[in-house]
């Protein structure tokens, strides 16, 4: 781990015809080279992937390192491109996508990072095309970043790299998993943020953001006030409120309100999430302005089934917004539970009302037309989280709280984003310090090993749960099913379907084709495998059915069974490229 090797000789191929040169990167030697002078170890790789996993930065991961051996390594930042390069080159597949919840998950919960920013100045962002309708080929822009990984080690210091990827409206694509999405093209429309004013319906979405730049600006010492009121033209005299006061008036222009948030969370718009109540996240959006609902409408109409349940800071502005632009989208009751008459606002605010939604706990018999998948309901909802839902001052809005459902009361974590954010600031650092590029590429490689380790533990948990010798697999829609048992007579086909059926968070599958989901390598030492039609455990050794539970939160594990640390087995590079190798070499 401590070791550093200066002054070896590297060894490549030429082509004899057209001259091209073949470097060494042999995986199974257990070393990566870069560049032909920084060759890492393919543990210290993984040592830098964990540390990044407990938010420790790369630099500082290798400051440890040279203080315990008490030698000189190359320069921090090469050693974090040659990392990033390495991330680059492994067969991630970035699935994003809970072993609970399926790849379509039923209910979903949505909010923004607004600390994590990358530097950027507006004036740089490129403007799109006049025919651009807001929609980005995700697999070419990713391809893209990830290749300004590589070429990194490929193009010499003194040159421009030519494969830099810039933010621009038309060239910026947010990421959701492949059985997730509708297809490669994902919506992002931020550029009407720009170019598109504000609908009468959607005034209270600009108001709400100001509000919360409003409740930041208080936030801030009162010389970075006086100074943000100078750079705006503002008279910098007077108390803190007389000065946010100004602030916020003049916010009301558009110019002087991109200044603002520049000056409080930088030039991007932080990142937009939307996770399952497992907290595993199945989105993400990098901002380039500053948030609106209209980010989170691009997530979910890019998604190939929509969800039943959305669970938002802002549910009216979200359900409002989504519904301009693709009516009826949100419905019933425009996402209420419930008509917004007198009579029903009063019994929810005084709680003599529930909503019930059957088909949470169990499918419809006769689906709906584009029903969901797993529902089989077309109904979906707008709802507040619950550390949001006082904050509302329509009373309307009291018909969009989460207890008004006991099918979600009790057991959705409506909180799952925010405590993963809880977590993700402590990134904030060394992130914010990278360009864009760098900046997204590992947030969401970061983002993806987060779900790996959620998954993993998740699935984990279900084999104690259940015993030796039980498989675990993926149905069609990408939820964990109960395939078989490992039985005596592996020959046998008989399936006890009714004993199966007792177990909490299993379903049987028979005959079923199980999905490939990228966890399977850190789940076991091989492959998960197919459903087969062994002998299913005797009833004796099941366990008890679980309460009335939606089937998406059956197999759910409590949180405070994940939270050992992952297996250092998550890469996808073979097992053979793990073996004991000098830890960094250094050629000269």
């Amino acid at each position: 781990m401590t070791s550093v090797i200066e002054g070896i000789s590297m060894y490549r191929k030429q082509c004899y015809r057209c001259g091209m040169v073949y470097r060494y990167q042999e995986w199974c030697d257990g070393i990566y080279n870069f560049d032909d002078h920084i060759l890492l170890s393919i543990h210290l790789c993984h040592f830098l992937r964990n540390s990044l996993q407990t938010h420790q930065a790369v630099g500082s991961a290798i400051e440890v390192l040279e203080r315990t051996s008490g030698k000189v390594f190359p320069s921090k930042t090469r050693i974090l491109h040659a990392y990033l390069s390495f991330e680059a080159l492994s067969d991630h597949t970035y699935t994003f996508a809970c072993v609970t919840c399926g790849y379509h998950p039923v209910s979903v919960v949505m909010d923004l990072h607004k600390k994590g920013v990358f530097s950027m100045p507006v004036s740089s962002i490129e403007e799109p095309p006049e025919d651009f309708d807001g929609k980005v080929n995700a697999e070419d822009f990713w391809e893209h970043v990830s290749l300004e990984m590589i070429s990194r080690g490929l193009v010499p210091n003194n040159k421009a790299n030519p494969f830099v990827v810039r933010p621009s409206y038309h060239n910026w694509a947010p990421w959701i998993g492949p059985h997730t999405r509708s297809g490669n093209t994902l919506l992002n429309t931020e550029y009407q943020k720009v170019h598109s004013p504000y609908s009468v319906k959607e005034e209270s979405e600009f108001t709400l953001t100001e509000d919360r730049l409003t409740d930041e600006l208080l936030k801030l010492k009162i010389e970075a006030v006086r100074s943000l009121c100078r750079e705006c033209g503002i008279d910098p005299k007077g108390s803190r409120m007389d000065l946010v006061g100004r602030l916020q008036q003049e916010m009301k222009n558009r110019a002087s309100y991109d200044k603002v948030f520049s000056q409080i969370w930088g030039a991007s718009g932080g990142w937009a999430v939307v996770t399952c109540p497992c907290a595993v996240v199945y989105g993400v959006k990098f901002n380039i302005r500053a948030e609106s609902p209209r980010d989170f409408t691009d997530l979910l109409f890019s998604m190939k089934h929509f969800p039943n349940i959305s669970l938002y800071d802002f549910a009216r502005g979200l359900a409002t917004h989504t519904n301009i632009r693709k009516p009826e989208t949100f419905h019933p009751h425009g996402g209420r539970l419930l008509e917004p008459t007198e009579e029903n606002i009063q019994l929810a605010n005084s709680g003599q009302i529930k909503v019930n939604l059957p088909w949470l706990l169990t499918e419809k018999s006769v689906p709906d037309v584009n029903g969901h998948p797993i529902t089989g309901s077309s109904d979906h909802y707008a709802l507040y989280d619950r550390f949001h839902e006082a904050n509302s001052k329509d009373a309307r809005d009291t018909l969009r709280k989460v207890e008004l459902v006991p099918e979600l009361c009790g057991w959705l974590n409506s909180q799952c984003a925010e405590q993963l954010f809880s977590g993700m600031r402590k990134n904030n650092h060394f992130l914010n310090m990278m360009t864009p590029s760098s900046h997204i590429f590992l947030m969401r490689n970061i983002l993806h090993h987060h779900n790996i380790y959620k998954n993993s533990r998740t699935i984990e948990n279900m084999k104690t749960r259940l015993g030796m010798g039980v498989d675990i697999a993926l149905n069609s829609n990408g939820q964990t099913v109960l395939g078989a048992a490992m039985a005596v007579n592996s020959q046998s086909s008989s399936v006890d379907t009714a004993a199966c059926s007792q177990i909490p968070g299993a379903t049987m599958a028979v005959n079923s084709q199980s999905s490939s989901f990228d966890t399977a390598a850190t789940v076991t030492a091989e492959s998960v495998p197919k459903p087969s039609s062994l002998a299913a455990p005797s009833p004796s050794s099941l366990a008890a059915p679980s309460p009335a539970v939606p089937r998406c939160a059956q197999s759910s594990v409590p949180r405070c069974a994940q939270s050992s640390v992952p297996r250092c087995a998550q890469s996808s590079v073979p097992r053979c490229a793990q073996s004991s190798f000098p830890r960094l070499l250094r050629t000269e």
